[in-house]
């Protein structure tokens, strides 16, 4: 039977749908593009925003417009907060919370064994409290990969649904973490960014500490780098920017969330630092590590963001040594505390001054590459071919999070090399989704 697989929001999601695909394919399935007609549809759902919860809509028409009679799976956070409104969608036959996305496999056959004829499966949902935890990481990609080592988060900020959708914290131990790293460098995998919902938090119901996991990581032979996906302001120790500093294998390129530069805001959000204490961080990180690309996101609209502190707050963020930014425009989610709250922005001012960051974005991208031209950085060399046909180039990522290029050669896919940042190698309007 042929499947096919839609992945929706992070790359927790990309490293979970891949550990389904290995499933299925173990068992006998063939795994097929999305637009392929295909014999099961799984959509592994976000519900960060509302818009991606339309995505998600859209994917489960598109899946029932090519293959009416297929088995369509709707799994993940949209699928665990939301599951009446899922179902109340033609086509869809499963409905699988966090916990329990990862017996789909088990279900999907029980549900084959039952079913007879043309007659259609009865509609399966379970969003039971997700509690369980499993390590995984995501494949297709031989130079790179997505590894999954927390999931869940405790602090339930009041513009966010995640805790609802992916339950509380929790991880694996370091040595079982640390097992399956070694199983990815079996791959031969060159990169591995750790990904999580609050990756800070690894092992504090275990008793150990995210920065005893990465001394451990370090160690490990056959990977060459490691990228921290996301990791909160007051979790970002010294302890951690310094250990970055002097790694083997650790890269200089932070994802710091801000979410809002202005302390009034950040109080409302209910988040755990002030801009104070944001600004020392990327101080430090600046400081031991001066070619560092940093990311923040930010979150515009926000409830009693009058005009007043958005400019404060833009002011604050151009003041700020960060590489660029993730712009969101506040979006209500189910069960948070914002909802009750008073001020709420217009969607039009909160769609033009989204506008204004991601502006402030690309010119803040353009400094960070402009002051790296010059010099010289290691490049991890992907296997895709990019181009025409006898003008191919071979594209990858510094170090520090500068995408370069230069023409097409096998013999350098999948290693690391020192390489020039200049206007010719540097590969412009690149995507940058860490």
């Amino acid at each position: 039977m042929d499947i096919a697989t839609h992945t929706l929001g992070c790359k927790l999601n990309f490293a979970e749908t891949s550990n389904l695909q290995k499933k299925f394919a173990a068992a006998g399935f063939n795994n097929v593009d999305y637009h392929q007609k295909a014999d099961i549809y799984v959509i592994n759902t976000c519900t960060v925003t509302s818009v991606a919860e339309k995505k998600c809509r859209n994917a489960i028409r598109q899946a029932t417009a090519q293959n009416p009679d297929a088995i369509v799976a709707v799994i993940g956070c949209f699928a665990q907060n939301d599951a009446q409104q899922i179902a109340a969608i033609p086509g869809v036959s499963i409905i699988l919370g966090n916990d329990q996305k990862h017996q789909l496999l088990e279900i999907v056959t029980a549900i084959g064994q039952q079913q007879t004829g043309s007659t259609p499966s009865p509609l399966y949902i379970n969003t039971d409290e997700p509690k369980s935890f499993q390590l995984s990481y995501s494949g297709g990609d031989r130079t790179r990969t997505f590894f999954k080592i927390q999931d869940g988060c405790d602090y339930f900020c009041s513009y966010c649904a995640i805790p609802f959708a992916r339950g509380r914290s929790r991880s694996a131990t370091i040595a079982e973490t640390v097992a399956m790293a070694r199983e990815i460098a079996a791959t031969g995998t060159r990169e591995v960014v750790l990904t999580g919902v609050n990756t800070g938090t690894f092992g504090q119901h275990h008793g150990e500490q995210f920065i005893d996991l990465l001394k451990e990581l370090d160690q490990i032979d056959g990977i060459l780098r490691y990228r921290i996906s996301s990791i909160e302001p007051n979790l970002i120790t010294d302890e951690i920017i310094d250990f970055v500093a002097q790694s083997r294998a650790f890269l200089p390129h932070f994802h710091i969330p801000l979410q809002a530069g202005s302390d009034k805001v950040l109080k409302m959000m209910h988040r755990r630092y002030d801009t104070a204490l944001y600004a020392n961080r990327l101080e430090h990180i600046r400081r031991v590590m001066p070619d560092a690309c940093i990311a923040a996101d930010v979150i515009t609209g926000f409830n009693g963001e009058d005009e007043e502190t958005f400019a404060q707050s833009k002011q604050y963020l151009e003041s700020l040594p960060i590489s660029y930014l993730h712009v969101f425009p506040y979006s209500d989610r189910p069960n948070t505390l914002a909802l009750k709250m008073a001020e709420k922005i217009p969607i039009p001012i909160r769609k033009a001054r989204s506008l204004e960051l991601h502006q402030l974005s690309a010119r803040k991208r353009h400094a960070f590459i402009e002051s790296q031209k010059g010099a010289t950085h290691t490049v991890l060399w992907e296997h895709t071919r990019h181009g025409l046909p006898g003008a191919e180039m071979m594209q990858g990522w510094t170090e520090n999070y500068i995408r370069l290029q230069q023409p097409f050669d096998e013999a350098l896919c999948g290693t690391v090399t020192p390489y020039p940042i200049t206007d010719s190698t540097i590969v412009e309007n690149a995507a940058f989704d860490e």
